[in-house]
């Protein structure tokens, strides 16, 4: 009985957490056009979660292509089809890979710096000065940050896939000898714009890119102001934001494709 009980409780403590997420998003929604004043402010963010999570997110673009057209021409190579290799990378990554690797690589970079930084301005009482100094903390220091998140995420996502298509041509034509012609006919002819660039690339992206923003923000605005605080708030973005995507991934997988 007591067990069951538990297994209650955190049921119901998630529940109210997405409970006031989704309440804390209203909050960002209703201060979004005060923060238009703010721009500055939303591309100094737009640098720091983008342009400085360039280097992991091509890096693992690269080494998850080149592993992805490795693998595949093997086991292309048992049914005779190694020149559908270009193909099934491109399908691979558009539709899952580049989304959802992105996204995790999102949330451990930029959605922790975005709650840890957050998360020490209320340790150090800034969000309370600002309240006092009549500057709403909502459009000053939460919008712009889930603004530029919202933004980036899309854009390091078409990164992550001409990387990851870079990385399979490597390793399938330079190394494995697969013919180059074929390759790249065989990719242009068999990847679908609308289903697998735009439902794939750009939507997955874009819900992944406001869910980690979403969740990075809440959990650094509503952290308990201490040290400890503001380290299990971090622990919780990576972790809410691991699974937001992976559960989010297979709900629009199965309504876009």
């Amino acid at each position: 009985m007591s067990a069951r009980m538990g297994h209650e409780n955190v049921v119901m403590g998630s529940l109210a957490q997405i409970g006031r997420c989704g309440l804390f998003l209203l909050r960002i929604l209703s201060a979004t056009p005060r923060s238009m004043r703010h721009l500055t402010e939303t591309v100094r963010q737009l640098w720091f979660v983008g342009g400085l999570s360039l280097t992991i997110i091509m890096t693992c673009g690269l080494f998850v292509g080149m592993v992805l057209g490795l693998q595949l021409y093997h086991v292309l190579a048992i049914f005779g089809g190694t020149s559908a290799t270009g193909s099934v990378v491109a399908l691979a990554v558009y539709r899952e890979l580049g989304p959802v690797v992105t996204g995790l690589l999102f949330a451990g970079r930029a959605g922790t710096s975005i709650t840890a930084e957050i998360g020490l301005m209320r340790a150090t009482d800034q969000i309370a000065a600002m309240e006092m100094m009549a500057v709403d903390p909502i459009a000053y220091v939460a919008v712009p940050r889930f603004l530029a998140g919202l933004i980036a995420m899309p854009l390091l996502c078409c990164v992550f896939c001409g990387m990851s298509i870079f990385g399979g041509h490597l390793v399938a034509v330079d190394w494995l000898g697969v013919d180059n012609g074929t390759f790249w006919s065989n990719m242009t002819a068999n990847v679908n714009v609308w289903d697998d660039v735009i439902n794939g690339l750009i939507w997955k992206s874009l819900v992944f890119g406001a869910v980690i923003s979403l969740i990075a923000v809440f959990q650094g605005y509503t952290t308990a102001p201490t040290s400890e605080g503001v380290a299990y708030a971090t622990t919780r973005t990576v972790v809410a934001s691991s699974i937001a995507i992976l559960a989010l991934d297979f709900v629009l997988t199965a309504f876009l494709m």
